[in-house]
């Protein structure tokens, strides 16, 4: 029969199934990535598409009753729930599809806020959840009940919620968009379609086919000649017909015009707009961060008044109070913590002419002595009462269970600041391979092949020189024009800094200086040079892969002292602790030799937008020019094995 169905290729084999069809997608990709440069970046992007999720988020059990709302962060949007009943056990029913990419970002991160009215909502537990890890269970949806843990303790939970998630292929993207279209046009719902019904819709959507071109299509799927064709049968010719000559050229939800991308970004547009349509309970978009999305009306009325601005790069780091990053572990952005009030002041100060006034007539050393009274508060016994503060101001973002020390062992705030961790917490990423350099800090990172780079970007100071930053004793013809990576530590980091490439240390010099914030709203500024006038201590490491680098590390405001580990002479290993900062923020700058090192991809991308990369200590950082044997695959775009 001509409308009974087909599940075959066309050649009478059977289609193999959705998983099969992805492992195989993968593998597709990783063969083209590692060996054949000549595929177009039309072909690499379709290999790139590895299907659109389904997220759900059905309900949660929680320890306390509230109103709660429910939050899904993924790469760099946000989506969030409706509001709850006030009750113990929300339900919210809610769902939306994303795009997943074989070298995207597949962690997805579920944030459970109990409400506020007024001012801001509070984080109460949160989940991860790996996209790939769904995409490995061959299964028609997989629902699942997750801890929900608590922000302060990875080990503690607040309850559990459950989630939902299905993924389609783009075999099932093609096909199934395909059927909704076709159904639009079965007027008598019969599950088939006549010739005229065909012909309806390709009038419907403007295409401007001849007519005899629609009648071939329609007779390659009516096999035997009765004038019916199944819709599941024509859904896959159209699929197939699609990816040849767009038989849609504009959105029929929306309107736009397609045919500006590839075929298969068309299709993705068409799908996700159809779903907004579909009754389904649809997730609120258009965020950043889950913290965006916690802000109450006075909050957002005080934003409003001050300018302020969520977004991407430059412009959020200089002038508005959220500095975005983005965490290179899941591939999301995340909002750094900073209170108003100091923005406002580090506004003031730094952003303005009246500013420069000011710091050249007495700031530098109310600074200096601020932070000098701050240091030595911090070493008293008095100061180890701060540490619960401290813990719950980031309680989302210091894990105490990585900590090596218990929290009762630390008499006093700078004992807790300077912090180690178990080991093992920070593995070194190719350890056994000098040719590869990894990062020196928990840190936001900024990554520049050269200083003109660094200042068109995002060192805003002027006249800053690589000549500048080292001083007289510490620079050399070899580091002129080199490349540099800025590790910038916030206070809720840890703050103990780690050799990012194995050489010996051939000196030390400590330059004098100012002691400003290290905040870009400082960095960005063209009224003051931070990385140039403040207090820094300088190594100079001897390496046989990259040269020549130089190791810097800046004090800033509120920090005591600088310590290093190592002495002149040492030989120091890839990834071996080499000191630490106390009290305060802070930041290290690494030169390099002029191209000595490819930085990684990802870093510089970020980089190229005025986007902190925020990384952990031991993670890659780039490669050795000066080995041309060494393979190393990026970590950070590896598939599923």
């Amino acid at each position: 029969m001509g409308h009974s169905p087909s599940r075959s290729n066309g050649a009478g084999n059977p289609l193999p199934s959705r998983f099969a069809r992805f492992r195989r997608r993968l593998r597709l990709h990783r063969r083209r990535r590692s060996g054949d440069d000549s595929a177009s970046a039309r072909n690499i992007a379709a290999d790139e598409f590895a299907g659109i999720a389904r997220i759900r988020i059905v309900k949660a059990d929680m320890q306390f009753k509230d109103k709660f709302f429910a939050c899904l962060s993924l790469g760099e949007r946000t989506y969030r729930t409706d509001k709850s009943d006030n009750t113990q056990r929300p339900v919210w029913d809610s769902e939306k599809k994303v795009i997943v990419e074989t070298n995207g970002p597949h962690i997805a991160r579920i944030s459970v806020f109990e409400t506020n009215r007024f001012s801001k909502n509070t984080l109460v537990g949160y989940c991860e959840v790996d996209l790939f890890e769904m995409l490995t269970k061959d299964l028609e949806e997989h629902s699942e009940d997750l801890p929900l843990l608590d922000p302060s303790s990875s080990n503690a939970t607040v309850g559990s919620i459950t989630i939902s998630c299905y993924i389609e292929d783009p075999v099932e993207t093609e096909q199934s968009f395909a059927r909704r279209v076709l159904a639009i046009v079965d007027y008598d719902e019969n599950g088939t379609l006549s010739l005229s019904e065909f012909s309806d819709l390709m009038k419907a959507f403007g295409n401007k086919l001849a007519v005899a071109k629609i009648e071939e299509l329609f007779r390659q799927a009516d096999t035997n000649g009765d004038g019916i064709v199944d819709i599941d049968e024509l859904a896959a010719l159209l699929a197939d017909q699609q990816e040849k000559e767009p038989l849609i050229s504009n959105c029929p939800v929306c309107g736009e015009d397609l045919g500006k991308y590839d075929k298969i970004n068309d299709m993705i547009h068409m799908t996700l707009c159809f779903d907004e349509g579909t009754g389904n309970q649809i997730m609120t978009g258009g965020f950043l961060t889950d913290k965006q999305t916690s802000y109450g009306w006075m909050f957002k009325l005080s934003e409003w008044a001050h300018f302020s601005t969520y977004d991407v790069g430059l412009h959020s780091g200089s002038t508005a109070s959220h500095i975005l990053v983005f965490d290179r572990r899941t591939k999301r952005i995340v909002e750094e913590v900073i209170d108003g009030k100091i923005v406002l002041s580090m506004r003031a100060l730094y952003q303005s002419k009246v500013g420069l006034t000011l710091i050249n007539t007495g700031v530098k050393d109310l600074l200096k002595n601020l932070s000098e009274k701050q240091g030595k508060k911090m070493n008293s016994p008095e100061s180890a009462k701060d540490i619960p503060k401290f813990l719950e101001l980031f309680k989302d973002q210091i894990n105490m269970d990585e900590v090596n020390d218990p929290i009762e062992s630390f008499k006093t705030f700078n004992e807790f600041f300077i912090r180690g961790l178990k080991p093992g917490a920070r593995p070194i990423a190719y350890g056994d391979q000098d040719g590869i350099a990894t990062c020196a800090a928990d840190s936001r990172l900024m990554a520049f092949c050269s200083v003109d780079e660094s200042t068109r970007l995002w060192i805003k100071g002027r006249k800053f020189s690589i000549e500048g930053l080292l001083g007289t004793s510490a620079h050399s013809n070899a580091l002129r024009n080199g490349s540099l990576v800025i590790f910038r530590l916030a206070p809720q980091d840890y703050h103990r800094f780690h050799v990012p490439v194995s050489g010996t240390v051939e000196k030390f010099v400590e330059i004098p200086g100012c002691l400003y914030t290290v905040n870009p709203i400082a960095v960005n500024s063209k009224y003051c040079n931070v990385f140039t006038e403040n207090k820094r201590a300088i190594s100079i490491i001897s390496t046989s892969e990259f040269g020549k680098v130089a190791f810097v590390a800046i004090g800033a405001t509120m920090v005591g002292s600088i310590t290093f580990l190592k002495n002149e002479g040492d030989y120091v290993h890839k990834g071996d602790e080499f000191g630490y900062f106390s009290f305060g923020g802070s930041t290290v700058i690494c030169v390099f030799e002029k191209d000595a090192i490819q930085f990684d991809a990802d870093l510089v991308a970020n980089s190229e937008r005025s986007l902190e990369t925020l990384v952990s200590v031991g993670m890659t950082l780039g490669v050795s020019t000066r080995n041309k044997g060494l393979q190393v695959p990026e970590l950070q775009k590896c598939s599923l094995e």
